[in-house]
């Protein structure tokens, strides 16, 4: 009797997620998990899929969000299922929905609010909230220590106090025990800029006990870039916990060519410590709109503006210009706003993306009026311009950095490989084709090359298009 499943995909070429070399295949699929990898050729199954002259591979996992908000909001996901991505880390760079009541949070908190967003007693509550609405994709969640900060601080411009610290790390215990998988810092933002590293040591030690990860936008990316680094190997040390540092990069020409000292840093951390990094694929941030930031900046473009919205998609030089004033005082009119800098060079962009622990993260802003292209471009730009043309990398390593690399560091259980018993989260692309098309001018333009995105055993995404299939778990702990 010939073996049953609920779905086939059929002569694809599989890449696993490990760097094992690619080979020719077929999948079958049972109750949401890989059943079985090779020559189906007897088999049956439910439907099939021809993945013929197509790479058959497993879902990639975006490794810094802030789809906090989104996933309810607009739990399609499309920005993130177009482009081949089946899970999502959210809550980064001190950033969490939860747990905070707030009508009006400090910024960065608010690059995902509305108004309204920031309702949550506890981490279990908004873990429960996101179980109610499923959305397209899988989500873990870091909990933010910015805003353990705003609930527990009555002023945010100085170290907490020793009553407020052990108030913040109950906090993170909840969080861990709710199912956070891990806590993560944006000590570069105001709000978080006065913590002392004690006072994230303490906040942190929680993560050790539920084999939490602490992720963190560090103090400095520029000059002070050395001594951030070493904070955070420092944090990572103390607490007993792996470290991963958000978005690597330096900023700032005076700092063009730094990534040589930073990886090299990093590989002296790494035999002491489990480190690793994760990047996105462009030489322009994007985040709050800061004077503080005009200086190290060739370019900045305005993704958005609360009091003065029509200046969206503007260039910051030419607001200032129609103003009448400088940049400076264009931004503290223009705020709260948000930008995108142009403020790091390509060569250490291709050098970081290409080291051995670095992992691929959009760091997209999904509620950004205009928004920067890495929301709906990051993943087809490293397998299209950086794997296929600029040839930084096989295509089996840069599959294995946007899956297997990632599930590894973050816990994620089951996940990021093409392997039987694991969750059929698969994408299915085409090599020769697979691209970007989002620029800074067309920033949500789609993705092309992606043919067909499966989560949980389940087509979420076929032909250009969502199928409207909603089978995305919220992954406690990583599980």
């Amino acid at each position: 009797m010939s073996d049953h499943y609920d779905l086939i995909i059929r002569n694809g070429t599989l890449i696993d997620g490990v760097r094992t070399p690619r080979y020719a295949g077929d999948v079958g699929i049972k109750d949401g998990r890989i059943a079985k990898l090779g020559k189906l050729d007897g088999a049956r199954a439910d439907s099939e899929i021809d993945a013929g002259g197509k790479i058959v591979a497993p879902g990639f996992i975006d490794s810094h969000t802030h789809d906090d908000r989104m996933l309810t909001l607009a739990p399609e996901m499309t920005p993130k299922l177009s482009q081949g991505v089946t899970t999502v880390i959210a809550g980064n760079c001190g950033i969490s929905l939860a747990p905070l009541v707030h009508a009006e949070p400090p910024s960065p908190l608010d690059l995902i609010d509305d108004g309204n967003a920031y309702h949550f007693k506890s981490f279990a509550e908004f873990m429960q909230a996101r179980d109610a609405v499923p959305a397209a994709i899988n989500a873990a969640f870091l909990v933010g220590h910015t805003t353990l900060r705003v609930a527990a601080m009555d002023n945010l411009e100085r170290a907490a106090t020793p009553a407020e610290t052990a108030r913040m790390a109950q906090m993170s215990e909840e969080a861990m025990t709710a199912g956070a998988i891990g806590l993560s810092t944006g000590t570069y933002y105001p709000p978080a800029a006065a913590a002392s590293t004690e006072e994230i040591i303490a906040v942190a030690k929680p993560l050790a006990r539920h084999g939490g990860r602490y992720v963190t936008h560090m103090r400095h990316e520029d000059e002070e870039i050395i001594p951030a680094m070493e904070e955070a190997f420092r944090i990572g040390r103390e607490a007993g916990v792996p470290v991963i540092i958000s978005h690597h990069k330096v900023v700032g020409k005076a700092n063009f060519g730094r990534s040589v000292e930073t990886l090299a840093l990093l590989q002296k951390a790494q035999a002491m410590q489990p480190v690793c990094i994760d990047c996105y694929p462009y030489v322009a941030s994007s985040t709050m709109l800061r004077a503080d930031r005009i200086a190290s900046a060739s370019r900045i473009i305005v993704t958005w503006s609360k009091p003065l919205p029509q200046y969206t998609g503007r260039d910051l030089v030419d607001v200032a210009k129609e103003m009448g004033v400088s940049q400076e005082e264009a931004v503290a009119r223009l705020r709260p706003a948000g930008g995108i800098y142009f403020s790091m060079e390509e060569a250490d962009v291709q050098r970081i993306l290409k080291f051995e622990d670095t992992m691929v993260g959009s760091d997209g802003l999904p509620h950004d009026i205009k928004p920067h292209p890495r929301l709906w471009g990051t993943f087809p730009r490293v397998l299209g311009h950086y794997a296929r043309d600029v040839g930084l990398f096989p295509l089996e390593t840069a599959v294995y950095k946007m899956t297997g690399l990632t599930a590894e560091k973050f816990g994620l259980e089951n996940r990021g490989r093409l392997a039987p018993g694991c969750f059929a989260d698969i994408t299915i692309f085409d090599a020769a084709t697979i691209g970007d098309a989002a620029t800074f001018t067309e920033p949500t333009a789609q993705a092309h090359g992606i043919e067909t995105v499966i989560v949980g055993g389940v087509p979420a995404w076929h032909a250009g298009k969502a199928t409207g299939a909603r089978t995305g778990k919220v992954l406690r702990g990583g599980r």
